[in-house]
């Protein structure tokens, strides 16, 4: 909670709601500013490598304008269908204007979908602006058939001090005043700012893998790129499902990719 923003709790879900309302037609611009690889390519890779494939019927959840469910309309292909689910009139306008897709208005703690409804779930750097994980999660879990797979996507606190002094700089300094001369837009500044005190202030990678485990899922692990940026996957449980092997419970990769072990449910 970042009272400092928008006072009490209660207050906190419309502060977010007149946030991204004010800012989604410039949003797409930030994300270009901001840059840090985070673009079309690294979306698409993430999704594939979390097993995205054609022809999986995918939500996306808190779409924004659509830049993760562009990247999964590109890999589930024509016969995939996708859906962005957002709680920002604003946002979801913008992904349905510029994408074409079915939106639903709504949150990702109360999903409006029917059980084992869904192949895929993702989100793309909304996790910070959750109020419950588990609760959340256990919805993800409730609308993907057994086997269906979960993807999040977020950004992560640098863990050495010189690179999380960097990214502060950057993030709270550099790209609110860039964000300010190049959209005009002081609300669009303030989401900036806002945007890395919550990354800043997230719980950490270890309770949002122990969150996915409470909430059902197999097979949960995070892969982290260039430091930076987490993946967070895990899989409904099914009989497709497939075992945890040595392999799965060893740290591999290398400089830009670190591949974490499975975290396994509690028995």
């Amino acid at each position: 909670m970042l009272t400092d923003y928008y006072g009490d709790a209660p207050r906190r879900p419309q502060f977010l709601q007149r946030l991204f309302d004010a800012t989604a037609p410039s949003y797409d611009r930030i994300e270009r500013l901001i840059g840090f690889g985070s673009g079309p390519w690294y979306r698409r890779d993430a999704l594939t490598r979390a097993g995205l494939q054609n022809g999986m019927r995918v939500l996306d959840v808190a779409v924004g304008t659509g830049l993760v469910a562009r990247e999964a309309i590109a890999v589930a292909g024509g016969t995939g269908q996708v859906w962005g689910l957002d709680p920002s009139p604003g946002m979801l306008h913008e992904a349905r204007r510029l994408l074409h897709l079915p939106g639903i208005l709504g949150l990702g703690e109360t999903l409006p979908l029917h059980d084992a409804s869904i192949d895929f779930v993702s989100m793309g750097y909304a996790l910070r602006h959750l109020e419950d994980l588990v609760r959340t999660f256990r919805e993800f879990r409730r609308v993907l058939r057994p086997g269906g797979r979960v993807c999040i996507l977020e950004l992560t606190r640098p863990s050495n001090r010189v690179g999380r002094a960097i990214l502060r700089a950057y993030l709270k300094r550099v790209v609110p005043f860039f964000t300010l001369v190049f959209t005009r837009n002081r609300d669009a500044k303030l989401l900036m700012q806002y945007f890395w005190d919550t990354i800043e202030n997230c719980v950490p990678p270890d309770r949002i893998l122990e969150a996915l485990a409470a909430a059902g899922f197999v097979r949960v692990r995070r892969t982290l790129s260039l430091g930076l940026f987490s993946e967070y996957t895990g899989q409904a449980p099914g009989p497709e499902v497939s075992a945890v092997g040595d392999e799965d419970r060893q740290v591999r990769g290398n400089f830009a990719e670190r591949i974490f072990p499975i975290v396994e449910p509690r028995a």
